[in-house]
């Protein structure tokens, strides 16, 4: 995009964020659930396809370029992002990395203009982290495909219209081999979607399982056709790894206004006649605080253009993911301590934030996977077993 176009784009979403959305934030929290006038601006304003490519309708955002707005997203509840964070980013990606040509013109058109949303359900009760224990099948019935099992914790499955579902189509293939992903209609016979999980935080954001009985496709459902048959691993694997860059900068994001809210309150807040900015172990917590935020906005920001180039497209998601969700729990925390009492009454930002930085550490792989990841990509094969 031309930089002063995307200037233009990060303006316009930071002035949305900060003057629409943050003032709905508590109503938000107390009704679990996103207005829908904020709803229909997210839509017009081409928030739902910002990394769909132009010629399917998105604005065709690379990553280096997607990392500053989802920094200005971060700013405000995830459950803002959360909307459209499937349709951008491991669900759309699972066409833009792996579907045919004549899938991703069907599909990515309705994904950017939000008409339609899609959900990515690869997580199950037993295989969240480790795909190799993915239990849902499919198997050939003619010319069709039929799909049993059930998935969990799957974002945005009560408003799905689709769901990318990974499922094992060749059940002697070993470990994360063998499996593939079905572009699944959310009304397709025998599909069904559970209540709305209760979360520690991130409420507006909604999660469900989704329960898979005899549900029948044909076999242009399959995931980049016949080529993608048993290659659902990899696509996934890709999807994931650019998540992680965008989970990143949205943790990023909540650690800027974190560190603003801290600054705010210490400066008004009095103790002994004067504001508690003046005690050097208040001033302690935020010059941390500040540290974490300026060290992660530079490592997304290195790390996306190393993304974009092709450097490093394992690794270095990893890293900055591992770094940054654990850097904005360190964040909210300081943050909490720096409001004392009130940072604990619930109707204050920063005990919300504390209970929604929780998440990152868990989804688009915990903080240990990362470390695996990062630590066998140093050590190669003196890290893997035989």
């Amino acid at each position: 995009m031309d930089p002063a176009d995307l200037a233009d784009v990060i303006a316009s979403v930071r002035e949305f964020v900060r003057n629409e959305v943050v003032p709905l934030e508590e109503r938000i929290e107390e009704r679990d659930e996103i207005p829908a006038d904020l709803v229909r601006q997210c839509k017009s304003m081409g928030l739902y396809g910002f990394t769909i490519p132009e010629q399917y309708g998105g604005l065709g955002l690379d990553v280096t370029e997607e990392v500053q707005l989802v920094f200005e997203l971060g700013y405000t509840t995830p459950a803002l992002r959360s909307l459209f964070g499937t349709n951008n980013g491991i669900a759309g990606h699972v066409l833009l990395e792996g579907a045919t040509e004549e899938q991703k013109k069907a599909w990515l058109p309705w994904l950017a203009s939000g008409e339609v949303t899609a959900s990515f359900g690869l997580t199950e009760a037993d295989a969240g982290s480790d795909p190799a224990t993915l239990t849902t099948t499919a198997r050939r019935d003619g010319s069709d495909w039929v799909i049993n099992g059930a998935k969990r914790y799957i974002t945005n499955s009560p408003v799905a219209d689709v769901i990318m579902v990974f499922a094992r189509t060749n059940p002697d293939a070993p470990g994360s081999r063998g499996i593939s992903a079905f572009l699944v209609p959310a009304d397709a016979a025998g599909l069904s979607v559970g209540p709305k999980d209760s979360k520690m935080g991130q409420r507006g954001a909604w999660t469900a399982d989704v329960h898979l009985d005899d549900v029948r496709v044909p076999a242009d459902a399959v995931v980049g056709g016949e080529a993608g048959i048993d290659n659902g691993f990899r696509i996934a694997a890709k999807c994931l790894a650019h998540g992680r860059v965008h989970i990143a900068a949205m943790c990023v994001g909540m650690a800027n206004r974190l560190v603003d809210e801290s600054v705010a309150f210490a400066r008004t807040r009095q103790a002994g006649g004067k504001p508690i900015a003046r005690f050097q172990l208040v001033q302690g917590l935020i010059a941390d605080s500040m540290t974490d935020y300026r060290a992660g906005r530079a490592m997304v920001l290195e790390t996306a253009r190393d993304y974009d180039a092709g450097r490093d497209k394992i690794a270095g998601p990893a890293a900055v993911k591992y770094f940054c969700s654990e850097m904005v729990g360190r964040v909210a925390d300081r943050a909490v301590q720096v409001h004392g009492g009130a940072g604990y009454m619930a109707g204050v930002a920063v005990e919300r934030f504390y209970r929604d930085a929780r998440l990152f550490r868990i989804y688009e792989g915990t903080s240990q996977i990362q470390q695996v990841i990062i630590a066998r990509s140093a050590l190669g094969d003196a890290a893997r077993a035989d």
